[in-house]
Formats: C-alpha cells, structure tokens, sequence
C-alpha cells in the first residue's frame, strides 16, 4: 500500500493505494493571498497544517503503507534560512509581479537555449530575481530554495531533494541534461549551494522522520522524489509513453505530451519539461484560466454551484452565439507568454443571458487549450489518444465543445480527477517496489469517448480563428489594458 500527497493550490489531497487502486482519500482546503496586483502567495505553514491533517484522516490504513510520494504545484518559491526556517510567504506559479525580471533574464542571457524554456513570469527564478531587487534583507537571508511539495518533503524527512520534472519549471535546470544550469544561477546571484540536490521521481529521497511516522500511525517509510503536479498527474493517468497524452482541467489547464525525446520550442511558449520517470520528458501547454473561469463566471453570475449551471447550459440548448470570450484572467502562458492579457467578453446584446455567458467561458477555455495544441503540433509533439482529466472532466458536456474545438476525440476514464496524488503513489510504488512504468502506471479503464461531429469541427474552427484575432485586436487597439 503506498500513500500520494498532492499540494495543489486550494486543497492537499492524500490518497492510499493497495496494489494500484485508490482505497481511501483525504483532503483540506487551502486560500490564497493576493498582497498586491498580479501577486499570489500562501504560507507553507498552511500547507504543513492540511497536509497532517489530510494524512492523520487516513490513519486506519497507516500501518500498512510501505512508502509514501509527494506531487505539488510547480514553480512556487519557498525561501529557507541557514536554520530551515521560512523567511516569507511562497510565491506562486500563477504570481505575475515578475514580468520586468523575465525580461531582464532574457536580456542577459540565452535563457531558451540554456533551459528549453521562454521565461515566465510563473517560473521561479524570475521570482528570486524580483526578491533580490525588491527584498534585499529577505534575499541576504536565503540559504536553501524550494518549491511548495519538496517543502512538504523537508518537514517530513529533513532531506533538501526536488525530483527532475519539478525542477524544470525554476527555470534554473538545464532540463535536456537534467541538471541545474550554472549560467542560469549565477544571474540570479545563487548557485548550487542554495539549491536542494535532484532526484528522479521514482528515486528514493528520503525516509519519514520518526517523530512525524509516530504521529500519523506509520513506519519510517522511504518518501520518493515524486513529481510536478502535471508529471504526476500524468504518472496517475497512464501518461507514461509516447502517444498517451492528456489534457487536465483544472485551476489552470494543461495539454501534457509525454516522450522519450527533448523537443523544446520556446518560441511558442510550449513548456520542456522532464517527465516524473528516468530518461523520459514532456512537452506542456499551459493555460492559466481554465476551471477557474467557469467557478469565476459561476460566481459572478449568481449560479448555484459550477455542475448545476454547465447543466443549466446544457439543458438551454443554447450553442455558439455572437458570444467570444477570451479566458485571460491571470494573464496567459501558451502561447502568447504575456502576464499582462486580460479576459474579455465580446459580443453582447440584449438576448444574452447566462447560458450563453457560461457557454461561451466553456468554449473559450476550449480555444485556449486548442490554442496550445497548435504550438505543440508545430514543436512535432506525438500527441497521440488524448484523455480528459481534473476537475472539468466530470463534464463530457464541455468535453465535447472541447472535441470540437481540438479536432480530435477525447477519452474519460476511471478516477480521472484523483490526479496528481494517485501518481504520487504510483511513483512511490516504483520507488519501493519497482517495475515497469508501463505496467505499474495503467491507463484506468474507459469510461466514455467523445468525440464531435464533423459539422461541428468545422464550425469550431471558423470560430477559433475569430478567437485568435480578437487577443492581437484588443493587444494592438488597447496596448494600455495589457500594460497596465
């Protein structure tokens, strides 16, 4: 039996697995602190809280779990002091304050060329750069750097080691090598010594502590490398070779290839990462609002829950309208990399209501997602049988207003918004146990295929280059609403 912890953004879920099934689940809520335009932080402190109590709410199974593996948020900066103490809140991956140090890193050096990656705003060396600036009393403190699930992995073990496919996304790795990037360091003002020492995501990097093994019912379990949420996720889907990607929606979105070959592109904002598995990577698309723009537009709209309007909408029979909404919330990443583009409704007149309000917040998350698929088939991505997971997934409505926009079916399957800690446990088994990825990490069995007519194909397309235009239209005739 082995247990998953995933630090997500609003919530640590903990899962048990016994021979590859999940038997029991926990989660806590988390909140988010925004201390200032475009800024997104948590205290790690919190993260520790849900995590101990997710995982004492599974104390029935404890004394059988063999091995325990974590997943998390990617890109957040937790910043330690020489006695491991947390000198500020993390900076997350959706905080947008650092957009003037992303520029100024691609100034100074071949930032594409030395990680696979753009800068982003999101990643997490920008954010030291922006704490060296802005912090300097916090930045003279920094000895250790570490990202939100090996912060979870600190307090458990007291070991400093950040898996290959979470490490990708500081932009500090060389992630074609799968070691950190001194170039990339030394413009930061780090180095080596500040950063925790790396690991696969299947290889053992620590053992619980036997305090915290008392206190939670288990023995002193080997704690894996684990992986990125989006690695994790796909270790938790089958996503474990060519040609099985997955799109998740959740918070935000994510078109995940896997491969056994590097193949960056920066230019078009896809990300290069390693995946959670030895001698494997993955390309990514990611978009910042996806899940969020319909709990956002559910809130905004007075709707009950997110579940009861999507069928509100479905039940209207409304469909596409003169109705384009443009799901830039927290800026975007893939493909446009501009933290400053905002979200937009074009097209109302009288007759709109909230079905179409919310069918056309479904269909422009579907666009931007599409939007990211059209970068990833021009980086040659083998994209492969697609599956729909996270939170959206329980909608094979929006899955097919997804299908068409995509052009291509879609797969559901079992547990499909279990996730990232299902594949926190399912590296851990790899870690403890062994075998092969493929036969360890199964795809779950289908549950439905969706899959739009061609009509439908063909209109979502006449549709998704109007979409296209509108970002460039509003970006050009309004350069002040980006800037700002």
């Amino acid at each position: 039996m082995y247990l998953g912890i995933d630090l997500g953004t609003s919530a640590v879920k903990a899962v048990v697995t016994d021979d590859g099934v999940v038997v029991a689940e926990a989660s806590e809520r988390l909140d988010v602190s925004r201390p200032g335009p475009r800024m997104s932080e948590q205290a790690p402190e919190d993260w520790w809280r849900a995590a101990d109590a997710a995982v004492r709410r599974l104390k029935h199974l404890a004394p059988k779990v063999d091995a325990i593996g974590l997943s998390g948020q990617m890109h957040g900066a937790v910043l330690l002091d020489s006695g491991g103490l947390v000198l500020r809140n993390a900076i997350l991956w959706n905080d947008g304050r650092s957009e003037a140090e992303c520029a100024e890193l691609e100034g100074r050096l071949d930032v594409p060329g030395l990680t696979g990656n753009r800068a982003m705003p999101g990643f997490t060396a920008p954010k030291l750069l922006w704490v060296r600036r802005h912090e300097p009393a916090v930045f003279a403190r920094i000895k250790t750097v570490l990202l939100p699930k090996d912060y979870l992995r600190y307090r458990m073990t007291g070991e400093l080691a950040s898996d290959m496919s979470d490490a990708s996304g500081t932009l500090w790795l060389d992630v074609g090598g799968r070691r950190f990037s001194k170039p990339m360091l030394d413009a930061t003002g780090l180095d080596e010594s500040h950063m925790p020492r790396l690991v696969e995501g299947t290889e053992v990097a620590g053992v619980l502590r036997r305090k915290i093994a008392d206190e939670w019912g288990l023995k002193p379990v080997p704690v894996v490398g684990g992986g990125g949420d989006q690695a994790a996720g796909a270790v938790g889907a089958g996503a474990v070779v060519a040609g099985t990607s997955f799109v998740s929606l959740g918070t935000s979105g994510v078109y995940f290839v896997p491969d056994s070959t590097y193949r960056p592109n920066p230019d078009g904002g896809v990300h290069a990462f390693c995946h959670a598995l030895p001698g494997m990577w993955h390309q990514m698309s990611v978009v910042l609002s996806a899940a969020s723009a319909l709990t956002w537009v559910t809130r905004l709209t007075g709707a009950a829950s997110e579940a009861a309007v999507v069928d509100e909408v479905e039940a209207s029979g409304v469909g596409p309208s003169s109705v384009y909404f443009l799901p830039y919330l927290s800026g975007e990443r893939t493909p446009h990399n501009d933290p400053n583009a905002l979200g937009a409704f074009v097209g109302l007149d009288h007759d709109v209501d909230r079905a179409r309000l919310v069918y056309a917040v479904l269909e422009g998350v579907a666009f931007a997602v599409a939007d990211g698929q059209r970068v990833l088939e021009e980086a040659g991505a083998n994209i492969g049988e697609v599956t729909v997971i996270g939170g959206g997934s329980r909608s094979t409505y929006w899955g097919r207003i997804l299908s068409a926009a995509l052009g291509r079916p879609l797969t559901y399957r079992e547990d499909a918004a279990v996730g990232p800690a299902l594949g926190a446990a399912r590296l851990a088994a790899l870690g403890h146990a062994g075998g092969s990825p493929a036969v360890v990490c199964p795809q779950a069995p289908v549950v439905e295929s969706v899959e739009a007519s061609p009509e439908a194909i063909a209109r979502s397309q006449a549709r998704f280059a109007t979409y296209r235009a509108l970002y460039r239209d509003l970006k050009e005739r309004f350069p002040a609403l980006h800037d700002a």
